[in-house]
């Protein structure tokens, strides 16, 4: 992949490594052993051994109706091949610091997985067009580099500030309960110049990982990543840290964690009630909570039936709310991800919703396994409710698997349904 060359009276300031020579024939992938050298965390094993432990649904589930998801898997095994080489030391490595994962190419081989399973295009999503596109805006910021940037840190840190937000333009965007389906991806970003919190953490990262390779930046920043609902991810001197910015701070694992389940979050086919859980949402909607009104019941019934028709459906242009099919996605690459067991436990309900009912069971008991086995931080989040309800399921499941073998009566919930209606 070849780079944007900045103007040639500019060339001169740059360090040889960065001249237009450099970029015109250094690609993306080949830079990997020039950013060893700006590690701070020595490299060790891959975490992952072997993505045969999960048999996922949702890909073999939409070849048995005719929906061809070469592009998807394609996209997956792309997706698999960057966290693969997630460390326990990257994954707890500031995104400010250059890596052995590609977070760029991770986030755009996620959207092509999306863009594939919506979309049906014969056309794969072109991630390398994307990665030109992301590092030309990296090298862009070169044409404002100059005297007064050298004059301090805090003088260059506000020039790539302007340069983002100012100059090109990039904003937040927010809502109090949800973000836009676009504002999820990294192509629609880059297109639309509107992202997400993590997203344009994300593509801050890449430039300072550009001035690093350009040696234009010889001081270790950190990227503040807010936690409100408004304010822009900022970079600023890790010289002057103060303990309260300690929580600010993203790591490779997670950033990938937050665009997940920022996905997970907008596509749950279950968003009657924002003060509960993902999981107990999808729960009330199975009956599998005590104590709610038919009113409520009728609403579930229809949500889901509503998410039921767009799934059935082939002939999507556009993402939207509420899509079991990028649900499902979104907690598949979670799982693989292995940040936190509940993930197991989540796509077990829409796989139980799905009629997919024996593999329910099977990630339902990996769940349990996984809370006996390891000592998990996130656990301790689990309310009492959320685990009655998750043994109330696994009940459901051993009874259905009982008295009907595994088939599936004929009012579960399906999403392989092709009714024209959803009602």
């Amino acid at each position: 992949m070849s780079f944007s060359i900045p103007a040639p009276s500019f060339s001169l300031c740059l360090p040889r490594s960065c001249s237009p020579r450099f970029f015109k024939y250094q690609s993306r992938s080949s830079s990997a052993a020039s950013l060893s050298c700006f590690r701070v965390a020595c490299r060790s094993g891959s975490q992952y051994t072997a993505t045969a432990d999960f048999k996922f649904a949702l890909h073999d589930a939409l070849d048995s109706i005719g929906v061809d998801t070469s592009h998807a898997r394609e996209a997956r095994q792309g997706f698999i091949s960057q966290i693969e080489k997630l460390s326990a030391i990257e994954r707890a490595t500031s995104i400010s610091i250059n890596r052995r994962v590609d977070l760029g190419r991770t986030a755009l081989y996620i959207a092509a997985e999306d863009d594939s399973l919506i979309s049906h295009s014969s056309v794969p999503l072109p991630v390398e067009a994307f990665l030109k596109k992301l590092d030309d805006l990296s090298t862009g910021y070169f044409s404002q580099y100059n005297s007064s940037c050298q004059a301090s840190r805090e003088n260059f840190l506000e020039s790539i500030e302007r340069y983002l937000y100012i100059k090109k333009g990039f904003r937040r965007n927010s809502t109090k309960n949800q973000l836009e389906p676009q504002a999820l991806y990294l192509p629609s970003v880059l297109a639309h110049r509107s992202g997400s919190a993590v997203m344009l953490s994300l593509i801050y990262s890449e430039i300072l990982k550009m001035l690093r390779l350009c040696r234009l930046l010889d001081f270790d920043v950190e990227i503040f990543f807010p936690h409100d609902l408004h304010s822009l991810p900022r970079a600023y001197d890790k010289q002057k840290t103060k303990e309260s910015d300690q929580l600010h701070i993203m790591t490779t694992q997670m950033l990938l964690d937050e665009i997940l389940k920022n996905q997970k979050d907008a596509f749950w086919p279950f968003q009657q009630d924002h003060t509960e859980s993902l999981f107990l949402r999808a729960a009330l909607a199975a009956n599998l909570i005590d104590g709610f009104t038919g009113v409520e019941s009728g609403y579930q019934l229809a949500s889901a039936k509503f998410a039921q028709h767009r799934l059935g459906h082939s002939a999507w242009t556009n993402v939207h709310y509420w899509e079991m099919r990028l649900a499902l996605s979104a907690c598949e690459r979670l799982i693989l991800l292995k940040v936190d067991p509940k993930e197991l436990r989540d796509y077990s309900i829409l796989l139980y919703h799905c009629g997919f009912y024996e593999q329910s069971l099977q990630y339902l008991k990996l769940y349990q396994e996984s809370k006996s086995s390891l000592q998990n931080q996130s656990l301790n989040s689990v309310s009492s409710l959320e685990e009655d309800v998750a043994q109330k399921l696994m009940v459901r499941l051993n009874l259905i698997a009982t008295e009907d073998g595994w088939s599936k009566p004929s009012h579960a919930s399906n999403f392989l349904c092709t009714n024209s209606e959803p009602w």
